[in-house]
């Protein structure tokens, strides 16, 4: 079986309300690396900078997470630092939405991640789906 381009990829998100823009950007990463790592953020970092819980509990969350097929493993994410992230898990590449495209938080990950040869990739952001379209069609 041929190799993908890189061994070790890393995603994360909140992965609440669960969607097809999530299962999208999981099967996209996938596509470009041997073993996907997923990190599902705690309620307690998402509350930290969010400042509101997740509908759907963490626990839960991480259990929908490891059930797919595109993902080898999934972790906790306690802090948005993603060269901490590196630290322990050493991948080779992080996948993100490229609706953070030039946001300032990735601009600074991407030149951290250079510092340890890791690359920083901007998938596709599915248009028209997020938690907080849905969050809003339900309170409709």
């Amino acid at each position: 079986m041929k190799s993908k381009k890189y061994k070790i990829g890393y995603t994360t998100g909140v992965y609440d309300l669960f969607h097809i823009g999530h299962l999208n950007l999981i099967k996209r990463a996938k596509e470009l690396c041997d073993y996907l790592i997923v990190g599902v953020n705690t309620d307690e970092l998402v509350q930290s900078y969010k400042g509101k819980t997740p509908i759907i509990p963490y626990e839960q969350r991480l259990e929908i997470v490891s059930a797919i097929k595109y993902v080898d493993e999934a972790i906790a994410q306690t802090d948005l630092d993603k060269l901490k992230a590196w630290h322990v898990l050493k991948f080779d590449a992080l996948f993100q939405g490229d609706d953070w495209m030039g946001h300032p938080r990735y601009i600074k990950t991407e030149a951290d991640l250079k510092t340890v040869n890791a690359d920083m990739i901007f998938l596709p952001y599915t248009k028209d789906i997020s938690t907080t379209i849905l969050i809003e069609k339900i309170r409709k």
